[in-house]
């Protein structure tokens, strides 16, 4: 796949809530969880503040067209992921693992301790992926108070309880499993 991540600028921003929405495709194939293809997604506004605050990348095509999207946000000593997502389409293909090289590369520059993140447990989309990168399941004595309120706040929006885990990539020198990465720029 041809494509290129870079930092995402305030006119992606439109485009983003589709590329979220296709992505949500996935879930179809899990019946207990087919609900989510149909769920509320960011707003434009919400991408803006992310994109605003230098916390968003984008894979796009050769043409610039934005394929897959990150964002997150600086919190404590920590980079968190709130939401990556690529086309339906376009999945399976790396746009998502070099969306998180770019978020973990950016976490690093600025000498953060960790990225962290939400997920699905034993989803191969989600948690099985991350592991993937080399972030890790953080059984429920090992949360901080900050990922205990993100789950309990998902679980009162209707994500099952059960079903969800946090999880945490510690930077350190090593460099997460990256494979043959798109160029950022």
């Amino acid at each position: 796949m041809n494509a290129l991540i870079r930092l995402s600028r305030e006119d992606d921003a439109p485009a983003l809530p589709d590329i979220e929405r296709s992505s949500g495709e996935a879930f179809r194939s899990v019946s207990e969880l087919a609900w989510i293809a149909d769920d509320d997604v960011q707003s434009v506004d919400a991408h803006l503040d992310f994109v605003r605050a230098g916390l968003s990348w984008v894979a796009v095509d050769d043409r610039d067209r934005p394929l897959g999207f990150l964002c997150g946000e600086i919190i404590d000593d920590a980079l968190h992921i709130w939401q990556l997502a690529v086309l339906h389409d376009r999945q399976g293909l790396g746009l998502g693992r070099a969306l998180i090289a770019a978020a973990v590369a950016h976490a690093r520059e600025r000498s953060l301790g960790a990225a962290t993140l939400t997920t699905f447990r034993e989803l191969a989309w989600n948690e099985r992926f991350y592991r993937k990168l080399g972030f890790v399941t953080l059984e429920v004595d090992a949360l901080d108070p900050r990922l205990m309120r993100t789950l309990a706040k998902e679980a009162t929006c209707g994500l099952p309880a059960e079903r969800r885990c946090a999880m945490r990539l510690t930077l350190n020198d090593r460099q997460p499993d990256g494979g043959n990465e798109p160029p950022v720029r």
